[in-house]
């Protein structure tokens, strides 16, 4: 194709005109068509992994296979609670179940220390260990509070029994969630 025909193919693609969207306007931005996509990117396989229902309904996993990264977002961060939106589709079962999916794809190296990179949208560069530490958490509060719902308490005398109160020194810093919104989206999650 010459010059020209590519010129003419990629403007059949962009719509036109001042009353007409433009082409990254038209894609929808916030659907997943499917669960999973491979590509082969800058010399390396790249998989993409949407998970659903974790933080969001629409959080993915990047995982650079040649260089052994996972990308991961806000799904996990080693020093913080996690933010989980209820209202746009998150779920702590979702998120434990992310987390789950991200340890399926990471490797331990030697003592379970280092291997596969797994990187945060803020926080330390981490391992699986750290992962697997963060999801423990994440369980370990759920089955708290899920305990504390089957008792029949109400939200305030949840967060009154402090389910978090252990991990508290090692997760309650600032840039995430504090644990009276963390323990509040997991009441909220798991009460729907």
């Amino acid at each position: 194709m010459d010059s020209a025909g590519r010129a003419s193919a990629s403007r059949q693609f962009r719509p036109a005109g001042p009353d007409t969207a433009s082409y990254a306007d038209a894609v929808p931005a916030d659907t997943y068509l499917e669960d999973r996509r491979r590509k082969f990117y800058n010399g390396e396989g790249v998989e993409l992994f949407h998970v659903a229902n974790a933080i969001t309904d629409g959080d993915s996993i990047v995982h650079f296979r040649g260089s052994d990264v996972v990308a991961v977002g806000d799904l996990f961060n080693p020093d913080v609670y996690p933010v989980i939106d209820v209202e746009r589709g998150g779920s702590v079962n979702g998120l434990v179940a992310a987390l789950n999916r991200i340890l399926e794809i990471t490797v331990p190296a030697k003592f379970q220390e280092a291997g596969t990179y797994v990187i945060p949208r803020r926080g330390r560069l981490s391992d699986e260990a750290e992962v697997v530490e963060f999801r423990d958490m994440v369980t370990i509060v759920r089955d708290r509070v899920r305990d504390l719902i089957a008792k029949g308490r109400t939200l305030a005398q949840v967060q009154a029994a402090r389910p978090t109160l252990d991990y508290d020194p090692e997760y309650g810093g600032t840039g995430g969630s504090s644990p009276e919104r963390f323990v509040d989206s997991v009441f909220r999650s798991l009460s729907k």
